[in-house]
């Protein structure tokens, strides 16, 4: 029992360990930590910071114009292993200074969710926004990012730490084992000889 609890701890540990994490404070004043960007209807004057759990590098505040994009339309790319687009595109994004989320499609299930995001088999596939673009093609991706409005040169923060990718269908959280409920030990019985009523 101790093991499942601390196997399970550890996963959800290493689960989130190259996470980032997105902190921004709304129109009432409350602040909101999330690993997406903030909704697009979040107001533009909005900060939006940026924590990088892979590195354990501060919270990073990005520039205005990034920061509305980011929030307005986030960029996710869609690769797979041994595929020369993918690395090229994801080199492109970097060397752009556009954040962005890398998922990875190496099994059945990524493909499924690779299918359910719009893609249509071919990768890379760059999401921007509700946008998409499937092979790698800089002009058509620079023209999309740039129509997002993403800045044109590299405006990321020098400690700035892309997060790690992740499969784009990640495997379930284990759920924790219930905890038994305790048995009740049974009654003694009273005396033989004890008055009626009487109980321990």
């Amino acid at each position: 029992m101790k093991r499942l609890a601390m196997l399970t701890v550890a996963l959800l540990c290493f689960g989130t360990a190259s996470a980032q994490v997105y902190k921004w404070v709304d129109g009432k004043g409350v602040t909101h930590y999330s690993d997406q960007p903030p909704p697009p209807s979040t107001p533009t004057k909005t900060k939006v910071e940026v924590k990088s759990f892979s590195t354990g590098v501060a919270s990073v505040e990005l520039p205005q114009e990034l920061a509305d994009a980011v929030r307005n339309r986030p960029v996710t790319l869609y690769t797979t292993a041994q595929c020369d687009g993918c690395s090229n595109g994801r080199a492109m994004l970097m060397a752009r200074g556009i954040p962005f989320h890398e998922k990875t499609i190496t099994s059945v299930d990524d493909q499924l969710a690779l299918k359910k995001a719009g893609g249509n088999g071919q990768l890379p596939l760059l999401l921007v926004g509700r946008s998409k673009l499937t092979g790698f093609q800089q002009n058509s991706w620079d023209v999309l990012l740039s129509d997002a409005g993403y800045p044109l040169e590299k405006r990321l923060p020098p400690n700035y730490q892309y997060p790690a990718p992740v499969s784009a269908a990640p495997p379930p959280s284990p759920v924790p084992e219930a905890p038994r409920p305790v048995e009740e030990l049974p009654k003694p019985l009273p005396p033989v000889n004890a008055p009626p009523g009487f109980q321990f």
